[in-house]
């Protein structure tokens, strides 16, 4: 059914009769198979009298060949898993090396910080998982996620996102509305030797959000920003290499050495904030972050520093 999929990729029409010669099987077994994909990967797939099929929305599907042919990383490519940092822990257990990327077309249960959903929709957006052999203790952890958002971010700018920017700890904004995430899960003793999974989750060519889901705060797309469809391999392709340039830098020099290239692009950078801490709030101005990537709060005339996986941040004024 793959090979289907992608014949219909470009959105354009196909007759019955190309699709069943190009796959080997006959004109009337192509509806079947048709309508085994709509309801696998919850797409709609539009039949006309005398044009053939096509699909609602062109899709850009990842392709195994061209990923492999450019990833610094080896790639397992699927088509749906319950989500890729899951699926990289269970490569993981079950004896793969680092590093190794997972990548999905689609995920059902695709997760972010705080327990939150990731919706993620076939063929539409990147839901990505690299895996890292980390030794050495903490200290090669400080710092990590933001030094994923920074190669992140320079990948969305190389895609044409000029206006992308940072949120701490994990997240970038468009305009004001989510664009990517990443989660990060420790497998190990993280004293000593560990493995790190850096998930990561854009929002590529998504146009609508999936029917029957809410997301929960605004968001935006590549291709909305854009206004056209976006190459997901040759993206995924822009990410590796950044990611492969950062973390470099990352493990030869620390943090400390791209902090101010992480505060000049902090969006919130000197402005009022909320920080849910639990049941508490605290409120204060933002200083930016500190040598191993904590965040530096002016509140009520002194600076605090705080870090941790489930603080959440929130402009002061942002109801």
């Amino acid at each position: 059914m793959q090979s289907l999929l992608r014949l219909l990729q470009d959105g354009q029409f196909h007759s019955g009769e190309e699709l069943g010669a190009a796959v080997g099987v006959s004109r009337a077994a192509i509806w079947k198979r048709l309508q085994a994909l709509e309801a696998e990967y919850d797409l709609q797939i539009h039949k006309v009298r005398g044009r053939g099929y096509r699909l609602k929305t062109p899709l850009s599907l990842l392709s195994r060949e061209a990923l492999n042919d450019c990833s610094p990383y080896p790639i397992t490519l699927q088509q749906q898993v319950d989500s890729t940092n899951a699926e990289a822990l269970r490569h993981l257990a079950s004896g793969a090396v680092p590093p190794f990327l997972v990548v999905a077309e689609q995920q059902t249960a695709g997760r972010g910080r705080r327990g939150r959903s990731w919706t993620s929709p076939f063929g539409e957006n990147l839901y990505y998982s690299l895996v890292l052999r980390v030794s050495g203790g903490m200290r090669q952890l400080e710092g990590l996620s933001l030094v994923v958002g920074l190669a992140l971010l320079q990948a969305l700018r190389d895609g044409g996102i000029t206006d992308a920017g940072l949120k701490w700890p994990n997240d970038l904004l468009v305009g004001g509305r989510k664009i990517a995430g990443i989660l990060l899960e420790l497998s190990g003793d993280p004293a000593d030797v560990c493995h790190v999974v850096i998930g990561i989750g854009v929002n590529i060519n998504m146009r609508n959000a999936p029917q029957g889901e809410a997301i929960s705060q605004p968001w935006t797309s590549m291709r909305r920003v854009l206004g056209q469809q976006v190459d997901r391999n040759r993206f995924v392709t822009a990410l590796s290499g950044q990611l492969e340039r950062y973390l470099q830098l990352h493990q030869a020099q620390g943090f400390a050495s791209l902090r101010e290239l992480w505060e000049a692009s902090h969006l919130w950078q000197g402005r009022m904030v909320e920080l849910a801490a639990g049941a508490q709030a605290i409120h204060g101005r933002v200083l930016g972050v500190d040598e191993t990537g904590a965040l530096r709060l002016e509140v009520d005339g002194q600076e605090k520093v705080f870090s941790g996986g489930e603080l959440s941040l929130r402009l002061h004024d942002d109801s």
